[in-house]
């Protein structure tokens, strides 16, 4: 069976400023070049903001944009130890998209790379009945790495995240066929069929 391959970014700041755009583009272009479909929700979209407060439409807006997607990415910092706030309301504010489908981490931030964050956000994914993916990549210390078209600059940094982006797509991969045939066989949540 082939599947689409159809991979959501979802993007986890909406700081002003934010270097999340930089990485998010530097991701989406070594996702289409594995062969993926991707598209990106951006937090801050003006529809999608008052996710933050509630708001029916803007969560139903949320869904109509998930809902398609056979697989997620979130593109995170780590702030004060963990994800962003606002990423994790936006997380929290659907259940139904997640279910059976692989999730995938990159992350940035101080020495740790994000990956607190991303270590905070695998429970949450496990409760929604989404699948982590083990490798995820990570960009300690980014800033001032990137330049205006999104490109690594330093050399070091930039073969060792390809590297990783490659086993990580390999993976995402593997699990987004295997999750589609799986739900496409029987549905994983039976009293929603």
């Amino acid at each position: 069976m082939k599947t689409a391959r159809n991979i959501a970014i979802i993007q986890g700041s909406i700081r002003e400023g934010r270097l999340n755009d930089t990485i998010t583009a530097w991701t989406r272009k070594q996702l289409e070049a594995q062969g993926f479909t991707v598209s990106v929700v951006d937090p801050a979209d003006p529809q999608l903001l008052p996710i933050q407060t509630g708001d029916t439409d803007a969560v139903a807006h949320l869904q109509t944009l998930l809902a398609p997607a056979d697989g997620y990415v979130v593109v995170t910092p780590e702030f004060n130890h963990s994800a962003p706030g606002q990423l994790k309301t936006l997380i929290d504010s659907i259940k139904a998209e997640w279910k059976a489908k692989p999730v995938g981490f990159v992350s940035y931030g101080g020495i740790s790379g994000g990956l607190r964050a991303v270590e905070a956000l695998r429970p949450v994914f496990a409760e929604l009945h989404a699948m982590t993916l083990r490798d995820s990549v990570s960009f300690a210390m980014p800033w001032g790495k990137f330049d205006e078209q999104g490109q690594i600059t330093d050399p070091q940094m930039r073969d060792g995240a390809e590297a990783a982006m490659a086993v990580f797509g390999d993976r995402l991969r593997w699990w987004v066929d295997a999750l589609v045939a799986a739900r496409a066989m029987e549905p994983y949540d039976k009293a929603a069929a």
